[in-house]
């Protein structure tokens, strides 16, 4: 049996190396151009996410910075916490530098001899020479052909990533601020950087320096050193209508982007993977054929549930976008309250750990 991943971002690294764990034949075929990983771009991975991949793809202990506490802020509030996440003496999700992800996962599947890299993509005749083949990539011909049909939704904003260096601190707590222009992330990813994400809501690029500004009216404690390399992309949501077409899947991004608020992207992605394995290991324990059936049963089992977290999400975003045109502050204060509930909390905790899967 062998299986042929389409792209060479993380997503294929991971679900290979997460194949190829399993005693499966993997090809993957890339871009000659080899892949540029943005340095400035981090990865928040949930605490049951960071086990299955310590579990089932690579161990990650070394590279991840675990993050205890998570806060939610409203500029409405003055810097007041709106709501607050914390398990005691346990991480909440952890923060890695999606460079470093990259090359522990690179350099485990060097060493494989199941997998084979090939650094160019014929994709004529492809499609029966391998038991399945799942494409992650955006803009090839079979996405052309068999995924280009999504509900898209345009945020007409621009997300901005950054690391910061900063005079060490006990840097464990990650902070979310919802301001007036769109949401703003501090992830610690070391007691001496901070990753940011801003989220600002506007096409037209912010000069380097206005950025910083704007950054540092919500700045909660750190002492900036210096700022590395700013990285700008548009926001969008997207869902793909079917993710397969035969013994072709599509997977990662390509089925389900979302808004980065939330640091879920990579999350549902390692959902995706997790379930689409213990499909194929069932099909092996009983002996069935690794086919077209294999897609069927992944879309009925992830679609629905990617589609509705998605939105959530969005949900998510739209309630602070609202919020923050408003003058009064009924909504903030109402979810303030309604958040310091026992039971609403942990609820909140587990969906953001697991997703739709508990």
């Amino acid at each position: 049996m062998r299986i042929c991943l389409i792209g060479s971002g993380l997503t294929s690294l991971a679900l290979a190396k997460a194949l190829v764990n399993q005693n499966i034949h993997v090809d993957i075929l890339r871009d000659k151009k080899k892949q540029l990983i943005d340095q400035s771009r981090t990865i928040g991975i949930t605490k049951s996410n960071v086990e299955y991949f310590n579990n089932n793809i690579v161990n990650v202990d070394k590279i991840i910075w675990k993050l205890n506490k998570i806060e939610i802020l409203s500029d409405k509030l003055n810097k007041e916490k709106l709501l607050e996440f914390q398990n005691k003496n346990q991480e909440l999700f952890s923060m890695v530098r999606s460079f470093d992800l990259y090359n522990i996962l690179e350099k485990s599947l060097k060493k494989n001899k199941l997998v084979k890299i090939q650094n160019q993509i014929n994709l004529e005749n492809i499609q029966n020479k391998y038991n399945l083949l799942i494409n992650l990539n955006f803009s090839n011909l079979i996405t052309k052909k068999f995924f280009s049909k999504k509900i898209i939704k345009r945020y007409k904003s621009l997300a901005y990533t950054l690391i910061v260096e900063h005079e060490k601190i006990d840097n464990k707590i990650a902070r979310q601020v919802f301001t007036r222009i769109g949401p703003l992330a501090f992830l610690p990813i070391s007691n001496k950087e901070t990753s940011i994400v801003y989220s600002i809501k506007n096409t037209a690029k912010i000069q380097e320096e206005n950025l910083i500004e704007l950054i540092n009216l919500h700045n909660p404690k750190y002492k900036i050193k210096k700022i590395k390399k700013i990285s700008s992309f548009e926001l969008l949501s997207a869902n793909l209508r079917n993710y397969y077409h035969n013994n072709i899947l599509a997977f990662g991004e390509l089925t389900h982007k979302i808004h980065p608020l939330a640091g879920q992207g990579f999350n549902m992605t390692i959902r995706d993977i997790k379930i689409l394995l213990e499909i194929i290991q069932n099909k092996i324990d009983l002996g069935l054929p690794i086919n077209s059936s294999v897609n069927e049963e992944f879309q009925k089992n992830v679609k629905h549930r990617n589609f509705i977290f998605s939105n959530g999400i969005d949900f998510i975003y739209e309630f602070f976008n609202y919020e923050s045109k408003i003058e009064n502050n009924f909504l903030v204060n109402s979810l303030k309250y309604i958040g310091r509930k026992n039971s609403i909390n942990n609820i909140l905790k587990k969906l953001a750990d697991t997703g739709l899967n508990y």
